[in-house]
């Protein structure tokens, strides 16, 4: 029944025939498939799904090509009456198509092995065939039955035809199990008594046509010529070991009841033993004869010795079969070390590529962080130059004014630099600085506003000192009266030279606004938290 099925299960992979001139090995069967596989994934010959898919020169897809030049069966089929030998492929004419493997190895699949539920991708789908549960495999003793992997050791145990012992006492050629209950011996042959082997001893020569076997006293039938017998006595050890024990069973029942011995034991040992001592007078005849006890037991001690022999031989044959189904479990360990191999080598493989990506995406890393550094001081420049004007005038939005005027007050944070702006396109670069709080004459009463010159891209194209006019504006926000204040440099003093340092000393204006004045609710200065403070320079004096 098992080879029926397995004829009747197509081939998971190889050629359904032995390939010919023009075929190619075939690829998988579509049935494995969880959905119908697309016209692209078939071979051109086969019709299966590609296994190693090769495209040839014409653009046609086939499995792996055998050795000898073949004939493109699609470009004959596309055109039929072309006799030329344009559809004649040569080993050169076959690229390996990566693209389309790689498609065709996450195809979902499903195991074709009935009751087998595994699923995955075709990429696995050979390593399972491997060692699935499932699978119909020969009997690895040749008998010609296909069974499934997993009732392989059952079968060259109980089942196997060829799986086969000889017995030692008959020869009889028996499978495991039917040599498990063999009993070979023969009950209802007359065992001779060792009083008629000597009586056939007493015969004259020219009457003895066959000798016995020397266990003949026990019971053993056979009889031939020396040579026949002595080739019997050397190879039918189960059987003599047999009709011993059943004289050892007999005497060791008659010495646990001698008052009331068993019929059983009208054995050919008390025939030998009644004879003995009936042609032989020197010996005591009465119940206890000594000579015929002591050779009782000495048999006694043989027939456990042969006894254990026979164990020993049936230990052996169950040992011969327990090797046939090791042999076949060695061969599928073998095969699962070297899937294991295998699988070992592309987790290496896997390791080194991910260790080689991982230092690939901290190099990456890096670069992200630096180039988001760079981002970040461009848009604080790009931020600076939105501010920044070129015509000598700026104007100053102060935010959370209150807040800071405490701070000024505290000690925290005494003043504050206004962003950079220049008198004229190419002019001088100059700031503001604020003391909320004041600062020297106007410390604590006023607040006080200076001028800065800073050190410029266009310094050395320019004439110094800096002489141009300076005016400071508070904007009133209601528009009524803004605190103006200006003042004309004193070109004696170093503010005004060309700085040697980022910026010079402040010099302007330290009673710039009182800071009662600046509070009042009677005008605008201060409003929404928030101070407008405007500076121009007069470039054309």
């Amino acid at each position: 029944m098992a080879s029926g099925l397995a004829a009747s299960e197509p081939p998971l992979n190889g050629c359904l025939s032995t390939p010919g001139e023009n075929e190619y090995p075939s690829g998988f069967p579509r049935s494995i498939c969880d959905e119908v596989p697309k016209e692209k994934y078939l071979c051109s010959n086969c019709k299966n799904v590609l296994n190693k898919a090769r495209q040839t020169v014409c653009g046609h897809r086939y499995c792996l090509a055998n050795n000898k030049d073949i004939v493109c069966t699609k470009c004959k089929e596309e055109d039929s009456n072309d006799e030329a030998d344009t559809s004649l492929l040569t080993h050169d004419q076959f690229f390996n198509d990566a693209a389309i493997n790689k498609e065709i190895l996450d195809l979902k699949v499903h195991c074709a092995n009935q009751g087998c539920p595994w699923r995955s991708t075709l990429k696995d789908f050979e390593e399972h065939q491997s060692h699935c549960e499932h699978a119909l495999i020969p009997c690895n003793i040749g008998c010609g039955v296909m069974v499934q992997r997993k009732t392989l050791a059952t079968h060259l145990e109980s089942g196997c035809p060829k799986n086969k012992s000889t017995c030692a006492s008959c020869s009889s050629v028996l499978t495991p199990r039917e040599l498990k209950n063999h009993s070979c011996s023969n009950p209802g042959v007359k065992r001779a008594t060792k009083a008629d082997r000597r009586l056939k001893n007493t015969q004259p020569a020219g009457s003895r046509k066959k000798e016995p076997c020397v266990f003949s006293d026990i019971g053993c039938p056979f009889k031939g010529n020396p040579d026949k017998v002595k080739e019997h006595e050397s190879t039918c050890h189960a059987g003599h070991l047999q009709l011993l024990l059943d004289v050892t069973k007999d005497f060791q029942q008659t010495l646990s009841s001698p008052a009331q011995p068993s019929p059983k034991f009208l054995h050919p040992v008390l025939s030998t033993a009644s004879l003995v001592s009936q042609t032989e007078p020197d010996i005591e005849t009465d119940g206890g004869n000594p000579g015929t006890t002591d050779k009782v037991f000495s048999l006694q001690d043989d027939l456990v010795e042969l006894v254990a022999g026979q164990q020993l031989d049936a230990l052996q044959q169950r040992v011969q079969v327990m090797e046939n189904i090791i042999s076949a479990l060695n061969r599928e360990v073998e095969k699962n070390q070297i899937s294991v191999f295998a699988l070992e080598r592309d987790h290496y493989s896997s390791q080194q590529i991910i260790q080689c990506l991982e230092s690939k995406v901290e190099e990456l890393q890096e670069r992200l962080l630096m180039k988001e550094m760079l981002i970040t001081s461009l848009q604080q420049s790009i931020n600076a130059q939105q501010d920044v004007c070129f015509d000598g005038t700026f104007l100053w939005r102060v935010c959370d004014a209150s807040l800071k005027m405490r701070e000024a007050a505290s000690g925290q944070r005494i003043s504050q630099y206004s962003p950079a702006f220049y008198t004229a396109r190419y002019g001088f670069k100059v700031c503001m600085r604020l003391y909320l709080n004041g600062d020297g004459v106007g410390k604590g009463t006023h607040v006080s506003l200076f001028f800065v010159v800073m050190k410029g891209e266009y310094d050395p194209i320019l004439s110094w000192p800096f002489r141009h006019k300076v005016t400071f504006f508070l904007i009133d926000q209601n528009q009524r009266e803004h605190v103006i204040d200006a003042f004309r440099p004193d070109l004696s003093s170093a503010s005004f030279h060309r700085p040697v340092s980022d910026m010079n000393v402040a010099s302007g204006c330290p009673l710039f606004c009182p800071l009662s004045k600046m509070r009042s609710p009677k005008h605008a200065y201060l409003k929404e938290d928030t101070v407008y403070i405007k500076c121009v320079v007069d470039t054309s004096s």
